[in-house]
Protein backbone atom coordinates (compact mmCIF):
# COMPACT_ATOMS: atom_id res chain seq x y z
CA UNK A 1 0.00 0.00 0.00
CA UNK A 2 1.55 3.38 -0.61
CA UNK A 3 -0.15 5.30 1.94
CA UNK A 4 1.91 4.98 5.24
CA UNK A 5 1.39 6.04 8.94
CA UNK A 6 2.57 9.40 9.18
CA UNK A 7 1.09 11.01 6.05
CA UNK A 8 -0.94 13.75 5.17
CA UNK A 9 -3.94 12.61 3.18
CA UNK A 10 -6.93 14.32 1.74
CA UNK A 11 -10.31 12.46 1.46
CA UNK A 12 -11.37 12.35 -2.13
CA UNK A 13 -15.02 10.96 -1.81
CA UNK A 14 -17.68 10.02 1.23
CA UNK A 15 -19.63 12.57 3.32
CA UNK A 16 -15.92 13.97 4.52
CA UNK A 17 -14.74 14.88 0.71
CA UNK A 18 -12.21 17.49 0.54
CA UNK A 19 -11.03 16.92 4.94
CA UNK A 20 -7.15 16.65 4.80
CA UNK A 21 -5.49 14.72 8.30
CA UNK A 22 -2.60 12.93 9.28
CA UNK A 23 -2.49 8.67 8.92
CA UNK A 24 -3.04 6.85 12.28
CA UNK A 25 -2.59 3.72 11.31
CA UNK A 26 -2.72 1.47 8.21
CA UNK A 27 -4.35 -2.42 8.10
CA UNK A 28 -2.73 -4.02 4.97
CA UNK A 29 -5.22 -6.79 4.72
CA UNK A 30 -8.12 -5.27 4.74
CA UNK A 31 -6.80 -1.68 2.89
CA UNK A 32 -8.31 0.67 5.12
CA UNK A 33 -6.81 3.26 6.96
CA UNK A 34 -7.71 5.23 10.00
CA UNK A 35 -7.28 8.86 9.30
CA UNK A 36 -7.10 11.73 12.18
CA UNK A 37 -10.64 13.51 12.85
CA UNK A 38 -12.20 11.66 9.08
CA UNK A 39 -15.20 9.09 9.28
CA UNK A 40 -16.05 10.23 13.14
CA UNK A 41 -18.86 8.03 14.08
CA UNK A 42 -20.81 7.90 17.68
CA UNK A 43 -20.03 5.30 20.01
CA UNK A 44 -22.65 5.12 22.72
CA UNK A 45 -21.50 3.88 26.17
CA UNK A 46 -22.58 2.33 28.63
CA UNK A 47 -22.08 4.04 32.12
CA UNK A 48 -18.59 1.98 33.96
CA UNK A 49 -16.05 2.66 36.12
CA UNK A 50 -13.86 3.56 33.52
CA UNK A 51 -16.54 6.06 31.72
CA UNK A 52 -19.13 6.71 34.90
CA UNK A 53 -21.04 9.57 32.81
CA UNK A 54 -21.61 6.82 29.32
CA UNK A 55 -22.70 8.32 26.79
CA UNK A 56 -22.19 9.14 23.11
CA UNK A 57 -18.29 9.51 22.11
CA UNK A 58 -16.91 10.82 19.09
CA UNK A 59 -15.11 7.90 17.60
CA UNK A 60 -12.66 7.37 14.19
CA UNK A 61 -13.56 4.83 12.06
CA UNK A 62 -11.16 3.19 9.51
CA UNK A 63 -11.98 4.33 5.89
CA UNK A 64 -10.97 2.51 2.60
CA UNK A 65 -7.44 3.51 1.37
CA UNK A 66 -9.41 3.83 -2.47
CA UNK A 67 -10.84 7.11 -1.13
CA UNK A 68 -7.74 8.84 0.05
CA UNK A 69 -4.98 10.53 -2.15
CA UNK A 70 -1.10 11.82 -0.43
CA UNK A 71 -0.69 15.32 -0.33
CA UNK A 72 2.31 16.49 -1.55
CA UNK A 73 4.79 18.23 0.88
CA UNK A 74 6.45 20.61 -2.01
CA UNK A 75 3.01 21.67 -3.92
CA UNK A 76 0.59 21.16 -1.12
CA UNK A 77 -1.94 19.53 -3.52
CA UNK A 78 -3.04 15.87 -3.68
CA UNK A 79 -0.69 13.32 -5.89
CA UNK A 80 0.04 10.35 -6.99
CA UNK A 81 2.53 8.41 -5.07
CA UNK A 82 5.31 5.67 -6.98
CA UNK A 83 8.32 3.94 -5.78
CA UNK A 84 11.91 4.17 -7.64
CA UNK A 85 15.31 3.01 -6.36
CA UNK A 86 18.05 5.77 -5.71
CA UNK A 87 22.07 5.54 -6.65
CA UNK A 88 22.62 3.24 -3.97
CA UNK A 89 20.03 0.80 -4.42
CA UNK A 90 17.65 1.85 -1.81
CA UNK A 91 13.81 1.84 -2.34
CA UNK A 92 11.66 5.10 -1.90
CA UNK A 93 8.79 6.58 -2.30
CA UNK A 94 8.05 10.01 -4.40
CA UNK A 95 5.50 12.35 -4.83
CA UNK A 96 4.62 11.91 -8.52
CA UNK A 97 3.72 16.06 -9.35
CA UNK A 98 7.00 17.65 -8.08
CA UNK A 99 9.01 14.15 -7.62
CA UNK A 100 9.64 15.12 -4.40
CA UNK A 101 10.59 12.14 -2.15
CA UNK A 102 8.42 10.98 0.87
CA UNK A 103 11.01 9.10 2.51
CA UNK A 104 12.99 5.67 2.10
CA UNK A 105 11.27 2.47 2.38
CA UNK A 106 14.13 -0.25 2.36
CA UNK A 107 17.58 -0.56 2.63
CA UNK A 108 20.03 -0.73 -0.23
CA UNK A 109 20.31 -3.80 -1.87
CA UNK A 110 23.50 -4.36 -3.75
CA UNK A 111 21.29 -5.63 -6.88
CA UNK A 112 19.41 -2.85 -7.42
CA UNK A 113 22.48 -0.01 -6.88
CA UNK A 114 23.71 1.98 -10.14
CA UNK A 115 27.04 0.16 -11.51
CA UNK A 116 29.85 3.14 -12.41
Amino acid sequence: MKIHKGDTVVVLRGRDAGVRGKVISVDQSSGRVLVEGVNKVYKHVRPSQRNPQGGRLHKEMPIDASKLMVVCPKTNKPTRVGYRYLEDGSKERFAKTSNTSLGVVSQPKKAYAKQA
